[in-house]
């Protein structure tokens, strides 16, 4: 049995440092946590313990500088940095396998599986990157850190809210419903952020389409019938006329086109890099008609999942919104929910500083006004989710059904017109032959 150096923090906030017995780090940990410690650090002892001195080796105690909670709340106080998502490492493994991770994870400890164990046996079913972090996981957490703390050293694959939660449900001895909670949470958090890109797939694909037919017509068939009629010197309809033209300038100049439109596309990339050029992009997307309702509303679900479920967790009011400040990613409700936070750590009411922000429906002020009043914010939240949900998903289908038509019969008219400028000339001349 070997012997483990340790420092802690009490319930009362207390600092604590001695040393204790145990086979493993892990081990010497869970023996601390059964006694209501929280803890910072453990370290191998170079003696060895002896069932005589053991007792007397783990009550000892001692006054250290710092406490876990403190850094906590002065990390989370420190405005987040700036880096667009454009810049951030790719995470070891998709959202998807994360959130199976939590699943898996949460139903194998709830079973009553160590946690080495649950870690090795979830690792035998992944390859690759996420393996790899999977096996970190368990390597660190053998070596005596927490599963939270080493959560907050991969933060590419684990955000914000899982570290939170994650520590929470260890600090408390109930990693396994935490987990469970965070599960439920990610998965349905999966279901929610598809629908505005399942919306935009569609209309984005039937324009392109319409691009690359009226660019192959106009370059390629166009002149092909054009030519024979020009030649002997058939007067052409209007119609025809500007056709022509159209063609004619793309095959003058339609290879400034393809050298130009990569060089836009890589300006607009390192603009929406910058903080500004993110806030004027989020900003006119939500002012789009109806579109940008819909992303307004499945941001707010977004926001109000996030709170409900760290508030149920245990984890304080501004602590919450911090974090779901930092896991939103329209910059625009970033800003206003820093407002927010400024006015709730000053002292004031959240909802004026809602009003103040003008980024959330009334609707959504009024709630977080009574659920601080009632107590009840939780539910109260729980209740906006499920109702924006439902906007979200009506709308988005009704969207949906009518974009198909209108795309189409735009689709149909562009050909419509490339054809007709071209065949018109074809039945001018046969009738002048007739």
């Amino acid at each position: 049995m070997a012997v483990f150096t340790y420092k802690a923090t009490a319930l009362n906030a207390t600092e604590q440092s001695g040393t204790i017995a145990a086979d493993t780090p892990r081990q010497a940990r869970d023996l601390l946590r059964k006694r209501g410690l929280i803890v910072q650090d453990i370290t191998e002892s170079n003696k060895k313990s002896s069932p005589e001195n053991a007792p007397a080796e783990a009550e000892t105690e001692s006054r250290i500088a710092r406490t876990k909670f403190q850094n906590l709340d002065e990390s989370l106080s420190q405005p987040a940095t700036n880096r667009s998502r454009f810049f951030a490492a790719r995470p070891a493994g998709s959202k998807y396998q994360i959130t199976l991770f939590i699943r898996e994870l949460s139903t194998l400890l709830a079973v009553g599986i160590p946690l080495l164990e649950a870690l090795d046996t979830i690792a035998a079913q992944h390859t690759g990157k996420f393996n790899a972090c999977i096996l970190t996981l368990r390597d660190r957490v053998a070596a005596g850190s927490s599963l939270a703390g080493t959560m907050r050293e991969l933060p590419d694959t684990f955000d914000d809210l899982c570290v939170n939660i994650t520590e929470v449900g260890e600090d408390a001895g109930t990693l396994d419903s935490s987990l469970s909670t965070l599960a439920d949470f990610r998965e349905r958090s999966l279901q929610v952020k598809g629908r505005i890109g399942t919306i935009l797939i569609y209309p984005a694909i039937v324009l392109t389409t319409a691009m690359l037919a009226s660019f192959f017509l106009m370059t390629f068939v166009v002149p092909k019938i054009l030519e024979p009629l020009i030649e002997q010197g058939q007067a052409l309809p209007w119609a025809t006329r500007v056709v022509k033209s159209t063609s004619d300038f793309l095959l003058s100049y339609g290879w400034i086109g393809l050298i130009m439109i990569p060089i836009m596309l890589t300006i607009i990339a390192l603009y929406l890099r910058t903080r500004k050029g993110r806030w004027n992009y989020d900003q006119m997307m939500l002012r789009i008609p109806i579109v940008g309702e819909l992303i307004r509303k499945q941001a707010i679900v977004q926001i109000s999942i996030i709170i409900s479920t760290l508030l149920k967790s245990g984890i304080v009011f501004l602590r919450a919104i911090e974090i779901a400040r930092r896991s939103t990613r329209n910059v625009v409700l970033q800003d206003a929910l820093n407002q927010c936070i400024k006015a709730i750590t000053a002292g004031e009411d959240i909802a004026p500083a809602m009003a103040q922000s003008k980024a959330f429906p009334p609707m959504v002020m009024q709630i977080f006004a009574l659920g601080q009043q009632s107590g009840q914010l939780e539910q109260m939240l729980d209740r906006l989710a499920i109702n924006y949900d439902q906007q979200v998903q009506t709308s988005s289908t009704r969207l949906t059904a009518v974009l198909e038509p209108v795309l189409i019969i735009i689709l149909a008219v562009v050909v419509l017109i490339i054809v007709m400028a071209t065949v018109l000339p074809i039945l001018e001349a046969g009738n002048a032959i007739q």
